[in-house]
């Protein structure tokens, strides 16, 4: 297996493969274009959007700045909200569904590292997929840990860090994130 496909499957992998820098380089400089250009410019900084998210549907609308590791790793349904200081490190994939809002500052991470020193100092690295359903709203200053799965409709709490996976209708919050209620959406 290349480096790439170790990633994506969740193996260890060597991050500093010449195939991998290279991607990474790809997604900054595409989304330092982004991030500096004006008000003024909206159909360049949007055709750089969906360069940075090669897997988006419509309505994508991303406040700058925005920060990922690829981009490409990156899955977004129709109608995707994302407000000011978000970053992904989308070393494995990052599903959105439909509607989605993310508050500011909202961190979402699939890199991880390995437990044991030895392992962990060897460089090589590894990454769970985060899975985030239809009509999700997480507030701001959130954080959304490796491996997780978000039902629909569920409702993250600003300042929440979410450890663990939670079914539908249901809104979350606190450190770790725990159910707070649960949403009749009859």
């Amino acid at each position: 297996m290349t480096e790439k496909e170790k990633m994506l499957a969740g193996e260890l992998y060597n991050p500093t493969d010449p195939e991998l820098v290279k991607a990474r380089h790809r997604a900054r400089l595409l989304f330092h274009k982004f991030n500096v250009l004006s008000e003024l410019h909206l159909e360049e900084r949007q055709k750089t959007l969906y360069q940075i998210f090669e897997n988006a549907g419509e309505n994508l609308f991303v406040e700058p700045p925005f920060h990922c590791d690829y981009g490409s790793n990156i899955k977004a349904g129709k109608n995707l909200f994302m407000n000011f200081n978000c970053c992904i490190l989308d070393v494995a994939e990052v599903t959105f569904g439909d509607n989605c809002m993310i508050g500011p500052h909202v961190q979402i991470y699939t890199a991880t590292h390995p437990l044991e020193f030895k392992a962990r100092n060897s460089g090589k690295e590894l990454a769970k997929p985060v899975t985030i359903g239809n009509n999700v709203w997480i507030g701001g200053n959130a954080v959304i840990c490796p491996g997780v799965v978000l039902g629909n409709n569920v409702v993250v709490a600003a300042g929440a860090v979410v450890t663990k996976s939670f079914p539908d209708d249901v809104v979350i919050g606190g450190n770790p994130a725990k159910i707070i209620k649960t949403i009749n959406n009859l």
